[in-house]
């Protein structure tokens, strides 16, 4: 016959020949990483010392974590299987502060690591004023923090600044940043904001290449790259339905197919500037929204996205010589 004997990480027992069992697992809860507003990713390690032991029966290890300290197996449970466990949990409280261990439970009883903390990100993401104390109300959308109206800026974030050029000529021949309005009517800026080339959201300011890129958003926030404007529209169904959910109920022309602005991003249809290869400078106004990112594909490409008020379909691509158009421009926090 066996005898248990429980001790302080470990189990030992002898059979009835004297041979010792010990059975011992350490178990390690690490860091928490991708904290978001509603999800984090759980991390630790589970090792097994047993001599001389049978196999303990019912295994069960993983996570345990809970808004009170010390949470078990009472408390909300996730089974890892591994040495090296990792995985993410959802449906958590914003602006939280969460306890987890990593735990292991079978017929020997039950263990625990140590124990880690982490607080969910606020979903108050307040407001964001630029350098000229301009304020942009913001909005959560897919765990991120989105401005809900276009860039009105005049100057990169530490003041020097971006030029505006009404001249057509001009403006197809430049390769530093620059800023209009729509039909370079600041009627139109009031409701739609500006529109920028590419090389301004880059902050290239001048032609020297030696001299180091301005930054055009305020401090803490940045132009989303192609992959932040891609992981928004996949978050709200995709390419083909996410378009109605972005675009605002107003300003938009007949047939506004679609809006729902149920994202509450409010997209408006400012139109955009191009590169003169059209009869007019600009094109598209109450009818389409186009939106930069910072992502380059070649030289003379970036990627943008854009609406259209006759269709639910959101564009994402990379024209020939797009650096050039004047689009809106929207900002995400780092």
């Amino acid at each position: 016959m066996k005898k248990l004997i429980p001790l302080l990480l470990f189990f030992a027992c002898t059979d009835d020949e004297g041979n010792l069992c010990i059975y011992q697992p350490t178990l390690s809860t690490e860091a928490v990483s991708n904290i978001s507003f509603t999800s984090a990713t759980l991390n630790g390690t589970i090792d097994i010392t047993s001599d001389n032991c049978e196999v303990p029966n019912n295994i069960e290890q993983g996570f345990v974590y809970s808004t009170e300290i010390q949470p078990t197996i009472q408390d909300s449970q996730v089974n890892v299987n591994g040495n090296s466990i990792t995985t993410t949990i959802e449906d958590l409280l914003p602006e939280t502060t969460y306890y987890v261990r990593s735990f292991l439970t079978n017929n020997f009883g039950e263990f625990y690591g140590n124990e880690i903390s982490f607080t969910t990100l606020s979903v108050n993401c307040g407001f964001v004023t630029d350098i000229h104390g301009n304020i942009y109300e913001t909005i959560i959308i897919n765990d991120e923090c989105w401005t809900k109206s276009n860039a009105i800026l005049t100057s990169y974030s530490d003041g020097t600044p971006i030029p505006q050029v009404i001249d057509q000529d001009q403006w197809a021949n430049l390769t530093t940043g620059a800023w209009c309005y729509y039909n370079n009517d600041p009627n139109n800026g009031e409701i739609y904001g500006k529109l920028y080339n590419w090389y301004a959201i880059a902050g290239i300011h001048d032609n020297d290449p030696s001299t180091p890129n301005k930054s055009f958003a305020p401090p803490g926030y940045h132009v989303p790259t192609s992959n932040e404007w891609l992981s928004l529209i996949e978050s709200l169904g995709g390419v083909n339905i996410a378009g109605g959910k972005l675009k605002s109920i107003s300003h938009w022309s007949s047939p506004n197919l679609g809006a729902t602005n149920e994202s509450q991003f409010t997209a408006l249809p400012g139109g955009f500037a191009h590169n003169f290869s059209f009869p007019t400078q600009f094109m598209g106004i109450n009818e389409q929204a186009w939106f930069w990112s910072q992502t380059e594909e070649e030289d003379n490409h970036a990627w943008f996205t854009y609406l259209t008020h006759d269709s639910n379909y959101v564009g994402h691509n990379a024209y020939d010589y797009s650096k050039l158009f004047g689009f809106s421009v929207r900002l995400v926090r780092d």
